[in-house]
């Protein structure tokens, strides 16, 4: 293993630990963020779609299995938004923040959004309208927000090769 695959392990590895012991803990409106779902998009940015596609995977995975959902749903959905969040690494400019809180702002609502119709087509019994309002849509802006202070350190870990400056223009 490279040092590129140790850090992007070590981070979905912090991320899951930082989802069951800090996420309860910092709920705001009854919605917790999504740590998994940052290092995904993170990674996805700065590696491309192949890598966010893996680290989706793996990280859906271990979602799956320390939630109550169905098993493979999360890894469903978040390989599919590590792929497409993948695909703007060459557009992404990292020392800007708007791209980087729309990417994580539009991929956080498809995550949540995609994972409640994964739920409803196997299912679930879940009211779709509240669901909606109540929770993709807040915890979609709570980790768009998260994404703001994450992205450049989470950047800078995961790619100690590219110089990443910090956000100092606007976009």
């Amino acid at each position: 293993m490279n040092e590129r695959s140790w850090s992007t392990a070590v981070a979905l590895l912090f991320a899951a630990l930082a989802q069951v012991v800090l996420a309860p803990h910092m709920r705001v409106g009854g919605v917790a963020p999504s740590f998994p779902l940052l290092v995904v998009i993170t990674l996805a940015l700065v590696n491309g779609a192949a890598s966010g596609a893996v680290a989706g995977f793996v990280a859906g995975l271990v979602l799956d299995l320390l939630g109550s959902g169905p098993i493979g749903a999360w890894a469903f959905v978040l390989t599919l938004v590590g792929y497409i969040a993948g695909l703007l690494e060459a557009n992404i400019f990292a020392e800007g923040w708007l791209l980087p809180f729309t990417a994580a702002l539009v991929a956080g609502i498809a995550a949540e959004f995609a994972y409640l119709m994964v739920l409803i087509v196997l299912g679930g019994d879940l009211p779709f309208w509240r669901s909606l309002t109540a929770v993709v849509l807040p915890r979609g802006m709570y980790n768009a927000v998260l994404a703001l202070a994450v992205y450049p350190w989470l950047a800078r870990a995961l790619r100690p090769d590219r110089q990443i400056r910090s956000f100092r223009r606007v976009a």
